[in-house]
């Protein structure tokens, strides 16, 4: 059996591994279009930051692959072949495959402004070489635009405040976080970060670029000398196209499988279940896309998994702030802020939809766990859960649940 896998980030590795939890002897091919070792995306802010060095953000050991047993080919995926099963890389080579992995990701989305190819010093900031393209740009004299105020805009600046005379972050939105934090947490958070020296320009939408100057749509200017595009990712499915069935993203059931028969798909690429909501979205989260693929690569080796628990999350952290956000915000709210701590519950139906924790994040896991198994309020303490969050709230059996680590999904398989 051969299994290829199209990608090297978390979904891809998860994928690997899952694989090798059930067969250890298939061929494993892993392609991808970056020339470095797996890294943890979500640290390249701390890159810039001195945190971490690039050894540091390798998501997996020197040895992974060859521990693995895979081949690693760098080159970029051009087609995919169903008729003849096989991956078409841009050099015109190509590698056979018997069940199919795609976890491409996502890119930079970078709005249509006019007169942005006149800007000299401009760059995205989703991946390893785009923190290397702005390292180089950096330097005390530097004024920053930031164009996004969303997670990737705002740990950018954190990761460079110190290295440039002064940054703005500009965004067309009223509020920063605004997709998951609401207004007075967003408002707390951005008085947070102004004091640390970002400043804001809100409300206002750029209405072209000139050289070094954004003309924002009121008419204002701000000039600049590095700018940076963080207004959002877009799924990468391309390679699907007229292949497997695509909305928003790939679409994929419980088992990682997409409409087209041997073809996988996982992470951020993809559309899944948010168990919060209801709805189906796409959810670019390294968690998800982990466990996603993982439960691929398990059934693409003959076992039998399922991933069906995925909800939005994200843990954060701005000059010593820490936060965390999960599920959705609908239903009736509980609302604490006591010593700089802001906490929000959302609830309906016997059920917790979602959280926003500033600060006091020590038992965000429990309410993460209420939102993934869509546990009934009823049969806990749910008050007691309110103002103190601990396992006392919960019955003997489920105690030991939760003390024993239940995971997000279960297989059946058996090694081959």
């Amino acid at each position: 059996m051969k299994h290829v896998i199209i990608g090297n980030s978390a979904a891809g590795i998860g994928a690997t591994e899952g694989i090798r939890q059930i067969n250890r002897r298939d061929a494993v091919t892993v392609i991808t279009n970056e020339p470095h070792h797996t890294y943890s995306r979500p640290l390249i802010s701390y890159f810039l930051l001195g945190k971490v060095t690039e050894e540091k953000m390798k998501y997996r050991g020197d040895n992974f692959y060859e521990d693995n047993n895979c081949t690693m080919l760098h080159g970029t995926v051009t087609e995919i072949d169903t008729g003849m099963k096989r991956a078409v890389l841009a050099d015109g080579t190509w590698v056979p495959y018997d069940k199919l992995l795609v976890a491409t990701g996502s890119s930079a989305f970078v709005p249509p402004f006019k007169g942005l190819e006149t800007v000299k010093d401009k760059t995205t900031f989703i991946s390893l070489d785009d923190a290397k393209k702005l390292e180089k740009l950096l330097g005390p004299d530097k004024r920053v635009l930031i164009v996004g105020a969303g997670l990737i805009g705002l740990k950018c600046a954190e990761g460079i405040l110190n290295r440039v005379k002064h940054i703005i972050v500009l965004d067309a939105a009223p509020r920063i976080l605004s997709s998951i934090l609401d207004d007075d947490g967003a408002s707390m958070v951005q008085n947070h970060l102004e004091k640390n020296g970002v400043r804001f320009n809100l409300s206002s939408g750029v209405e072209r670029f000139r050289n070094n100057a954004a003309v924002l749509e009121g008419g204002e200017i701000i000039d600049f000398d590095i700018l940076v595009l963080a207004a959002g990712v877009r799924a990468n499915t391309s390679l699907l196209t007229r292949i497997a069935k695509i909305e928003s993203g790939i679409v994929i059931n419980e088992k990682s499988e997409t409409t087209s028969p041997d073809i996988y798909a996982a992470g951020d690429c993809t559309q899944t279940l948010d168990v919060s909501s209801g709805r189906k979205k796409i959810m670019p989260l390294l968690p998800n896309a982990y466990m996603q693929g993982e439960c691929a690569g398990i059934n693409m080796a003959g076992g039998n998994a399922r991933f069906e628990k995925a909800i939005p999350m994200n843990a954060i952290g701005f000059f010593g702030m820490p936060i965390i956000t999960a599920g959705s915000y609908n239903g009736d709210v509980y609302a604490e802020n006591i010593n700089g701590n802001y906490k929000r519950l959302f609830y309906s139906d016997n059920r917790l939809n979602g959280y926003i924790l500033i600060r006091g994040v020590e038992k965000a896991g429990i309410y993460t766990n209420l939102i993934r198994e869509r546990t009934m309020l009823d049969t806990i303490d749910f008050p007691l859960v309110c103002e103190k969050p601990g396992l006392m709230a919960f019955s003997k059996k489920e105690r030991m649940i939760r003390l024993g680590g239940a995971r997000h999904y279960e297989y059946i398989g058996q090694e081959s």
